[in-house]
């Protein structure tokens, strides 16, 4: 290493930095994070600087520099935007003994400034040594993804509580304990949001000194893997993915997804074909809730969002009726992924102010008669499931005042690689899904103005979601 990575304390320490444009207020931006008195000195700030000096966050410095200006610095930032004026007064820092960082100019800086996954007090810091920034943040990116964003919170809590439990978890069991703090329950209950719950745990658990004995309490975790694209997948998503000890998915979750599961966890591939049933939903219900009664963490990974017609009720009913903790992480929908691959808001003023969600296929397989009651001026209408039922949909469609030149635009497996698109009159909808044999996830766009009603006949358009 040419640099050796260290955090600088800040508290009751004064940060410098030099300059009054864009680059000092990027340095500023992220030295603001920190608990450091900040000081900048330029002969001019630009609208952001001046406003955080009004708000006596920042002290303006206007007078010269000299050494003085830097001594007892912990670090300076040099971001003047003149390279030689930044060389002369990397100078001055050095005659000071202040380490600094200047913007831009990798052989003149003391210090390098890493890219930072901030979930506070819990700080990881990444550095190339300034040769490739790009791959830093590329890196933050994927830290950033395994770190659910409260996660700094369980940590302060747990410094508060250190006195506590040092006070009444014998030494020999308190690495067991706190290794139960960061992966057992409380973690768990506070990723999903029930921070309370999580510390009453922890004081339970420290009232009786010492981590329980979890093998007789595992969970289940209802979570979308969205359309297909896992960059689409939420952080707490894949936390779930990679706490999990066994994964149950189907065909549509893209393989992709799985990759950033935990690498030893156990995948079960519970798949459902269209027309047939080779995993019934309460031979699934049952392996969830058995898996779950052995201790493990258990992860129902569901295409979309769980709780959009992907039967996350049954599955809820089964394993609240068995005493296991459940969770639901919602994932994107096939409706937002759809108008998102297609550049279309699926509201919009004047224009739409009710969106719809309807499925064409009931739980017999068969069409739900009565899909389209609800389309109409001012709707974006979303059907899941109904590319066999195309021709009914259609009928229906024109049935309640669609006209038979209304165009859609059809996009099949949305977010993937193997994204298509068609695009056609609304007459001849079941017959492009029949000539391109679309049997797999497939959407359909089309809108229905409110004022369509009062300029022609009948309705224009729909906007329909079409799935499976």
């Amino acid at each position: 290493m040419k640099s050796f990575p260290m955090f600088i304390r800040t508290t009751g320490r004064r940060v410098v930095i030099l300059g009054g444009g864009e680059q000092a207020a990027q340095k500023m931006r992220l030295i603001l994070k920190s608990d450091a008195r900040i000081e900048i000195a330029a002969p001019s700030l630009d609208p952001e600087l001046q406003s955080v000096v009004q708000d006596g966050r920042v002290t303006w410095h206007q007078g010269p520099i000299t050494p003085g200006f830097f001594e007892g610095a912990a670090m300076g930032f040099i971001a003047t935007g003149c390279p030689g004026l930044d060389a002369s007064l990397h100078a001055l820092a050095g005659v000071a003994g202040c380490a600094v960082n200047v913007v831009d100019q990798p052989h003149l800086c003391d210090l390098t400034t890493p890219s930072i996954v901030d979930r506070d007090p819990v700080v990881v810091a990444i550095g190339t040594e300034g040769t490739a920034p790009v791959l830093a943040r590329q890196i933050k990116t994927k830290v950033e993804e395994t770190l659910p964003p409260t996660l700094g919170g369980l940590a302060a809590a747990a410094g508060r509580l250190r006195m506590a439990a040092a006070g009444r978890v014998p030494q020999s069991g308190r690495r067991a304990f706190w290794r139960w703090v960061f992966d057992g329950q409380p973690r768990r209950d506070w990723v999903r949001g029930a921070e309370r719950a999580a510390i009453d745990t922890i004081k339970r658990a420290i009232a009786k000194g010492g981590a329980p004995d979890e093998t007789q309490g595992g969970s289940i975790a209802l979570v979308g893997a969205g359309p297909g694209a896992r960059d689409l997948l939420t952080l707490r998503a894949v936390a779930h993915l990679q706490e999990a000890d066994v994964i149950f998915y189907d065909r549509l979750v893209d393989p992709d997804v799985l990759e950033l599961a935990r690498r030893d966890a156990e995948r079960v591939y519970v798949g459902k074909v269209v027309g047939a049933s080779a995993w019934p939903q309460d031979r699934i219900n049952e392996l969830i809730v058995t898996e779950a009664r052995k201790g493990r963490r258990v992860v129902r990974l569901k295409s979309g969002d769980p709780g959009i017609f992907g039967r996350a009720g049954e599955e809820l009913a089964a394993a609240r009726a068995a005493g296991v903790t459940v969770d639901i992480v919602p994932g994107v929908t096939a409706a937002c992924a759809a108008a998102a691959s297609a550049g279309i808001s699926l509201t919009e003023r004047g224009v739409t102010n009710a969106l719809v969600m309807a499925t064409a296929t009931g739980a017999d397989g068969n069409v739900i008669p009565g899909a389209v009651r609800l389309s109409g001026p001012g709707t974006s209408t979303v059907f899941y499931m109904a590319t066999r039922q195309s021709a009914q949909i259609k009928t229906a469609l024109l049935g309640q005042g669609l006209p038979a030149d209304a165009q859609f635009r059809l996009i099949v497996d949305a977010s993937k690689p193997t994204e298509r698109q068609f695009a056609g009159p609304v007459s001849e909808l079941d017959v492009i899904v029949s000539q391109h044999n679309i049997t797999g996830c497939a959407v359909i766009l089309l809108t229905w103005p409110l004022d369509a009603a009062q300029t022609v006949p009948h309705p224009p358009a729909v906007l329909a979601t079409v799935t499976g």
